[in-house]
């Protein structure tokens, strides 16, 4: 298909009329791109490492824009760890939200901290989970094998699971 010639362009073949409309090819500097990131949500130093690691050009060093990001209090970790748990937590298991912090490289002792947060409301956040679903007791074993695959593929406790399935109550343990 032919090449359409905008008039606001200038003849066909002007370099400088084309040049105008193109972005340059560098694009946004590391430190643009990781602000523009770190606006939109909270992210952990390997997150955003391993999301401009390919936007690196020739004489930039992204472990000084991250020390830097760090430095002034941008990248936190435990900001990140709460962003994840007020997200995620009241619609997935202690065992996927953890494994969440984990692929974002947290620190250990963070993830220790959530996890013993996440426990303590672990069979009340699966019931909620439960009854949105599915809001009463399986009547069948087919059913109740639904239910509780569900809850399992969500990242909660077997044995929490269990009890939910069976439709013990949180106020009841």
């Amino acid at each position: 298909m032919p090449q359409q010639h905008r008039p606001d362009a200038g003849p066909p073949g002007d370099p400088e009329a084309t040049s105008a409309t193109r972005p340059s090819p560098q694009g946004p500097s590391l430190m643009a791109r990781a602000l523009r990131l770190l606006a939109q949500r909270e992210h952990a130093r390997l997150e955003l490492e391993r999301k401009l690691q390919r936007h690196v050009q020739e004489g930039e060093d992204l472990g000084a824009v991250l020390d830097q990001l760090e430095a002034k209090g941008f990248i936190q970790p435990e900001r990140v760890a709460q962003s994840v748990l007020y997200r995620r937590a009241p619609k997935l298991g202690s065992q996927r939200v953890l494994h969440e912090l984990r692929q974002k490289g947290l620190d250990e002792t963070i993830i220790r901290d959530a996890a013993e947060e996440l426990r303590a409301s672990e069979h009340q956040r699966a019931w909620a989970v439960w009854q949105r679903k599915f809001g009463q007791v399986a009547s069948t074993p087919q059913e109740r094998a639904k239910h509780m695959r569900f809850l399992a593929s969500r990242g909660f406790a077997a044995d929490v699971v269990s009890k939910v399935v069976r439709g013990i109550a949180p106020e009841e343990t």
